[in-house]
């Protein structure tokens, strides 16, 4: 389910078409990855763009939620396409696709299952390249103000005069 389509150029029309194509979970074309259902793109400064998908894959496998969009994952890991981090990020995730491969997957992208590709990520989970990822995805996720509804953040309130008269008590779950 989640094989990648290799594009090399494609109108908007195709991107719309192929984008929602059975079994792809991103649309990768030259210098831009989008979503299989077409509602978002990032474009690549950097990276290649199977490298900014398998870092998308990746974000969502160590945070997984539902109801978060590929959109907020790309928005996480675009800091890392930059110049100075194409090695680093590069060298991660073919040390990423080779643990793949060891374990029958052609690459990260290749392993279908996320149980697959969780067990993937734990042989790598004490390298550098997996703690830099995971520690930069806590801001880059979390901090995007477009996610906190999601979770049901409101957002910080002592601009709005503190929790206190603004329903602080008001957790239904407890």
């Amino acid at each position: 389910m989640t094989e990648t389509m290799s594009l090399k150029a494609l109108t908007r029309r195709q991107l719309l078409t192929r984008g929602a194509a059975a079994g792809a979970s991103f649309v990768i074309g030259t210098g831009f990855v989008a979503g299989r259902d077409a509602a978002w793109a990032t474009e690549m400064d950097a990276l290649k763009p199977e490298t900014m998908a398998t870092l998308i894959q990746m974000a969502r496998d160590i945070y997984p939620h539902d109801k978060v969009g590929d959109q907020y994952y790309a928005a996480a890991v675009k800091g890392y396409d930059v110049p100075q981090e194409v090695d680093f990020v590069q060298a991660g995730i073919d040390m990423l696709n080779d643990t793949a491969s060891q374990k029958g997957f052609g690459t990260y992208l290749d392993a279908g299952w996320e149980d697959d590709r969780v067990a993937i990520l734990r042989e790598i989970e004490g390298t550098d390249f997996f703690q830099r990822i995971r520690g930069g995805l806590v801001t880059g996720l979390y901090n995007q103000k477009e996610v906190w509804p999601i979770f049901g953040y409101e957002g910080e309130s002592y601009s709005k005069g503190g929790y206190l008269y603004r329903g602080f008590d008001d957790i239904s779950w407890i």
